[in-house]
């Protein structure tokens, strides 16, 4: 060897500067060094005599130098060092927030850390936390400290305030009027089952009056209901758009005994998300929480839609019946006239022989024609209540009859017959497309389901969405183009016959 180094390499990082002395053998006249700083040049010395030579590392890097060596025999040499690693930068710490305001929990995963070093990479798993000696279910100041070391030893530390705040004095009195509400409730329960007791026992030896003066507790919760509803729609009919609203919910009123008009339907809605809106805030009360003002829009929203979904289904299953007996309403009256019977038996015969809505519709316009009323005025009025396209027909070509003349009978077996071929058309569309509303609703739920999924496997993963203004606009986007992909998929979907 015609020269050596006295550290030939340093593979291991060191925070620390290297100096390295190269000394040359007696058979060199001069020599050059060249060091190399993460492959890179930087620096070329030129030693025209045999003597040592100090080479001093302070900069962050990976260096290698190499000598060319010049001889007495007029030759040279290359001599080449190994690898000195120096790394004087910490890692990087990224902490989720610097400051968290809580209440009392036990929950000690409000924040998190993550580490990246440029010479160890992702040194995450190395992170060490005060997080053991924090009592968070005590109010006060906590500082929480994430600290991490490389390999070189370079050491980086992150703080976070974490201020967790005393109970809200709200909470305390919402939660002690629920349980005297509570206590009450049970009191009067436990009055009301020895009550009941004392009766059964008594009941043989008792002699009942034949009037009944007594209101069952479903009845009284009724009228308190309804008094509600009584309230409620007396403000709501001072409003335009309100009573624009109730209009259009109007339609349900016939399947609804308890709701008489749209506007009760309306102040029904809102005494549900009222109500929901207060069970939603005495479980939180219960459990040291107080309802976010979203959290409280949310529930009410939810519970303004509730009775909407109801009278929806119920609605829904009373037209389906309503277009069933119709249609065998109009073969009765088919019949009937192919007997020799007039229209008028033909709707007496329909009144007595169907029942439900359509039954109820014909015993009223027999009373209407034994009052006096033409046919023509009964059939339109009927056609009015009931809302049916079919009745819309049946009244059309009833007053052509009665005006023009004509074969009842051929008039009757053709509506029949094109009452019989629309609704076979409509089951055989409803097949049809089964599989394709099948996949609609499938890709409408999915969402749905995911995020169940998801929160049931971190229940923080879709905090962000609530608590920071970034997740909130994202939030209101994605409802928003959810609502808009629902109308668009009805729109497509709906085949009008």
């Amino acid at each position: 060897m015609n020269g050596k180094f006295d550290i030939q390499s340093i593979e291991k990082p060191v925070n620390h500067d290297i100096t390295i002395v190269f000394s040359p053998s007696k058979n060199v006249t001069s020599y050059t060094y060249q060091i190399y700083q993460n492959d890179i040049l930087i620096n070329q010395v030129d030693v025209n005599q045999n003597t040592n030579a100090t080479i001093k590392l302070t900069d962050t890097g990976t260096y290698k130098i190499t000598v060319q060596t010049n001889l007495i025999n007029n030759t040279t040499d290359m001599i080449n060092s190994g690898e000195y690693i120096i790394d004087k930068q910490a890692p990087e710490i990224n902490i989720s927030s610097n400051k968290i305001i809580t209440k009392p929990t036990d929950n000690k995963d409000l924040i998190s850390c993550t580490a990246t070093d440029n010479q160890d990479g992702n040194l995450t798993s190395n992170i060490k936390t005060n997080i053991d000696s924090i009592t968070l279910n005590k109010a006060g100041n906590y500082t929480y400290t994430c600290q991490v070391q490389d390999a070189a030893g370079n050491i980086a530390s992150q703080n976070a305030n974490i201020v967790v705040e005393p109970h809200n004095t709200s909470i305390y009195i919402i939660q002690i009027t629920c349980l005297i509400v509570l206590f009450f409730l049970i009191i009067r329960i436990i009055k009301l089952c020895k009550v009941i007791k004392l009766e059964e026992r008594l009941d043989p030896y008792i002699i009942k009056s034949i009037k009944n003066d007594t209101i069952s507790t479903s009845e009284k919760l009724n009228k308190l209901y309804q008094k509600f509803l009584t309230l409620f729609t007396s403000k709501l009919q001072k409003s335009v758009v309100a009573t624009k609203y109730a209009n259009k919910l109007e339609k349900y009123t016939i399947v609804s005994t308890t709701h008489k008009t749209g506007f009760d339907i309306l102040s029904g809605k809102i005494i549900i998300a009222c109500l929901l809106t207060i069970m939603a805030i005495i479980i939180k009360a219960f459990q040291f929480k107080l309802l976010g003002s979203l959290e409280t829009l949310g529930v009410f929203i939810l519970g303004f839609f509730v009775l909407d979904i109801y009278l929806f289904a119920k609605y829904k299953v009373f037209r389906w019946n309503l277009e069933s007996d119709f249609i065998a309403a109009i073969t009765i009256m088919n019949n009937s006239f192919k007997s020799g019977r007039s229209i008028i038996q033909a709707i007496e015969i329909v009144a007595t022989e169907v029942g439900g809505t359509i039954g109820a519709e014909f015993k009223r316009m027999n009373l209407e024609l034994l009052y006096g009323l033409d046919i023509g005025q009964v059939f339109k009025r009927f056609s009015k209540r009931v809302n049916l396209e079919e009745a819309a027909y049946l009244t059309a070509s009833l007053t052509i009859l009665n005006k023009t003349g004509g074969d009842i009978i051929k008039v009757f077996t053709a509506i029949e017959r094109n009452l019989f071929d629309k609704r076979k058309l409509r089951l055989e569309l409803k097949s049809l497309t089964s599989g394709s509303r099948i996949i609609v609703y499938v890709l409408l739920g999915i969402p749905f389901l995911f995020i169940l999924v998801i929160s049931l496997i971190n229940p923080n993963y879709f905090l962000p969405f609530i608590t920071t203004d970034i997740g909130r606009i994202l939030l209101i986007f994605m409802i928003i183009y959810y609502i808009i992909f629902v109308v668009v998929v009805r729109k497509v979907m709906k085949v009008v016959i």
